[in-house]
């Protein structure tokens, strides 16, 4: 937006100046009548740039735009001004011949002013679309001057932290958030057409569960209890199928009291879907030709660049097993470990530490070396399956091989995007995996954690054979937008206040 550019850069010594000046024009308009704040309604019957996209329908006609005003060049008794609408900008010329006394109420106008603007549509002598105004009003005052662009909003923490002057600033941002809209309304439309149902459920949950995340703790006055703002929405939506629905998902708002960095939000989105008499190959078809879809449909292509690399959503996506993925990228093979003291050997031997120390299975190893070597590799569109069960306390065992889960990720850019399982519904087996999972975090400091018993009691009716899968809508978001953070696709990100 080059009309913002040209604004000048406002020193801190000059800012009180202006912020004085300003509230001045304000008072002057209220004594005489002109309040801007009480301005209820405008009557505007065109955006930029549908005017520009369509000349030919609109040349020679009457229009009403409205918008902040951005630039102006006075030029005595004709001036020009550039509007930011919604959809992108437009020049306006001004007269005073047309306007009389509005004209010079204009040329008091201060940048960042919201106006309306009624007049007809026409080129000036360069090519450009403009409106010939025959009406101008000021229909909110701006207090505050802009940033310039390129000084002012160059600051990452000045950006998340007034996000509203960051999309006024940088048209980009604004295509970001419009594009995430898209994103957003294609999952959707996707789970809807393949037969899935749209549900809520509790944000607010009365236990803190064993799973590895913090959550953040509240307390209800009314009942007296401590609740927690949930860190996953699986347990619920499982429910919902143990209750009779056979295709669920739920677009929900995830909080996790957690660290943050360029893919991690403490609050976050995530969709997570279930299906009756299904498994975890089910899933992975699923979400496969979703991304593909979604891509196709907000993208107009299935192959994107994200961060200089191209990636290929169109072409079928690698399958692995995690123990397939360690022998094909760090070189050893879970087979070849008799017992785990022999996979903590080797571990030690590769310079890959094991957070469990001397209580690591074969399968804590496994994982060790998948997160040290494998990971990074995988950069276009793969999924990883057959997780141990040390890691998958709600994923079914695999029938050939209980050391092993029926659970899959799938990784884009060196990225793990979704997570997926065919569910445990054995209720004496997830107790007991529960148990162990609250002991675990107790041992860490949760003491609070507890064992979800309702959940079990849902399962002791009888789930189903199902397929369940949840992904990060924020990092889809980052992925279709070439977006390298996080904080560049959620509105308002989490930040420390400055005081």
């Amino acid at each position: 937006m080059d009309e913002i550019k040209n604004t000048p850069v406002v020193e801190e010594q000059d800012l009180n100046e202006i912020l004085r000046i300003r509230r001045e024009k304000l008072d002057n308009l209220i004594k005489s009548g002109k309040n801007p704040f009480e301005k209820v309604r405008y009557d505007r019957t065109a955006y930029s740039q549908d005017i520009k996209d369509n000349y030919a329908d609109y040349e020679g006609k009457e229009v009403g735009i409205a918008g902040r005003l951005i630039s102006k060049r006075i030029m005595g008794k004709a001036s020009f001004a550039v509007i930011l609408d919604g959809k992108g900008t437009i020049q306006s010329y001004l007269s005073i011949n047309d306007l009389a006394d509005d004209y010079l109420a204009f040329k008091e106008y201060d940048i960042g002013d919201i106006v309306g603007i009624t007049g007809e549509v026409f080129t000036t002598r360069t090519g450009e679309v403009s409106i010939h105004a025959r009406k101008i009003e000021l229909l909110s005052k701006s207090l505050l001057p802009l940033p310039e662009k390129y000084h002012g909003l160059k600051d990452e923490d000045t950006r998340y932290r007034q996000r509203e002057i960051d999309l006024i600033a940088n048209p980009e941002v604004k295509r970001t958030f419009i594009a995430r809209s898209k994103i957003m309304a294609a999952i959707r439309s996707y789970l809807d057409g393949v037969g899935y149902l749209e549900v809520d459920t509790p944000v607010l949950q009365p236990l803190e569960i064993g799973a590895s995340a913090r959550p953040f703790k509240t307390h209800h006055n009314a009942l007296d209890i401590d609740m927690y703002l949930r860190i996953e929405t699986e347990l619920y939506l499982k429910r919902l199928i143990v209750g009779g629905f056979d295709k669920v998902y739920e677009v929900g708002r995830i909080f996790r009291n957690e660290g943050m960095d360029r893919s991690h939000n403490p609050e976050f989105t995530t969709v997570e879907m279930y299906q009756a008499y299904s498994d975890y190959l089910d899933m992975m078809n699923l979400i496969e030709d979703m991304y593909r879809t979604i891509t196709l449909k907000v993208c107009g292509t299935d192959k994107i660049t994200y961060q200089g690399v191209e990636i290929d959503m169109g072409k079928k996506w690698e399958r692995l097993t995690m123990v397939e993925a360690v022998k094909k990228y760090a070189g050893v093979d879970y087979n070849d470990w008799a017992t785990d003291e022999q996979a903590r050997q080797v571990a030690k031997e590769k310079g890959v530490e094991v957070e469990e120390g001397d209580e690591a299975t074969k399968g804590h190893v496994l994982i060790a070396f998948f997160d040290a070597f494998v990971e990074e590799k995988l950069v276009q569109p793969t999924i990883i399956y057959d997780y141990p069960v040390e890691n998958s306390p709600l994923a079914k065992r695999k029938p050939s091989n209980p050391a092993f889960t029926e659970r899959f990720e799938y990784f884009i850019y060196a990225r793990e995007m979704g997570n997926a399982f065919s569910e445990l519904n054995d209720p004496i087996d997830q107790k007991e995996r529960f148990v162990k999972q609250v002991e675990a975090k107790r041992a860490r400091g949760g003491n609070d954690a507890k064992v979800d018993e309702d959940f079990v009691t849902a399962l002791e009716y009888g789930l189903p054979p199902t397929g369940g899968l949840g992904f990060g809508v924020d990092r889809l978001v980052m992925l279709l937008t070439d977006s390298a953070s996080i904080r560049d696709v959620i509105l308002f990100p989490t930040m420390k206040p400055k005081n």
